[in-house]
């Protein structure tokens, strides 16, 4: 069997690195940019940092946990890692795009594999404006703010305000309240893939807000658009029996 050229980073934790460590006693590593597949020691967050770093080289990443949750990562063993690899099922992730504009009226861009969550930054409630491909569907939401995820995302935050879980491979988007006041009984909306959310602060100065992509934040702003980048994508490997839609459909009769 023709082995496949493996990268492979870590995140700063002492188990990340020690995994890695004993990897490379076991295998030969070339550059990332060299590699077939990237493998990633570390936990969901260090998956995410790697999908964004890595997302212009369009390499494959495996990513083994050795942080907490691990939802986006499968299982450390450093004896079985090649032949783990070429039978791994492949999922295809596009990303969340943002653009933001802030009180200033400067413009920021960022992307997210996980959720874009618009949070108050103060200690008042958000007052937002929600609209949906240019149609406003909620005039006025106060709450701690409000999310949108995609179907790999929508087991993390989005479950923890309790969203619902979307399967992968649905062409849909999980737009969810975050701790709402008013309308105290909405729980959100399952949305079209392509559809265009836009979120303005009805408060901006009293009330401000931060947006949070993956890792970013911006802070301030006033008029947040979010939609699906289906430009870009990233290809995330699974273990065969053990992939990415099974957990999301386990997730859901989980306790």
């Amino acid at each position: 069997m023709t082995q496949l050229s493996l990268a492979c980073v870590a995140s700063a934790s002492t188990r990340a690195q020690d995994g890695l460590k004993r990897l490379r006693l076991q295998h030969d590593f070339v550059p990332p940019e060299q590699a077939d597949v990237i493998v990633a020691l570390g936990g969901d967050g260090f998956m995410l940092d790697s999908l964004h770093r890595y997302m212009s080289a369009q390499r494959p990443i495996y990513g083994m946990n050795l942080g907490t949750v691990g939802f986006l990562m499968n299982s450390f063993n450093e004896f079985t890692l090649q032949t783990r690899v070429a039978a791994a099922k492949a999922e295809r992730l596009s990303p969340l795009q943002v653009k933001a504009t802030d009180i200033n009226g400067k413009t920021h861009e960022a992307l997210a594999f996980n959720e874009i969550a618009v949070l108050r930054h103060s200690n008042q409630s958000a007052n937002l404006q929600i609209s949906v491909d240019g149609k406003i569907r909620m005039d006025k939401l106060m709450s701690d703010g409000v999310l949108i995820c995609t179907p790999a995302g929508s087991t993390a935050y989005n479950l923890s305000v309790h969203g619902p879980i979307i399967p992968i491979g649905a062409d849909i988007v999980g737009l969810t309240p975050i701790s709402p006041f008013r309308p105290r009984r909405w729980r959100g909306a399952l949305l079209p893939y392509n559809s265009v959310v836009e979120i303005t602060n009805l408060d901006p100065i009293k009330r401000p807000l931060a947006v949070s992509a993956d890792s970013s934040e911006i802070r301030d702003a006033a008029h947040v658009r979010v939609s699906v980048d289906v430009s870009r994508s990233m290809t995330v490997l699974f273990d065969s029996g053990h992939s990415l839609e099974e957990r999301i459909i386990n997730e859901q009769f989980s306790a």
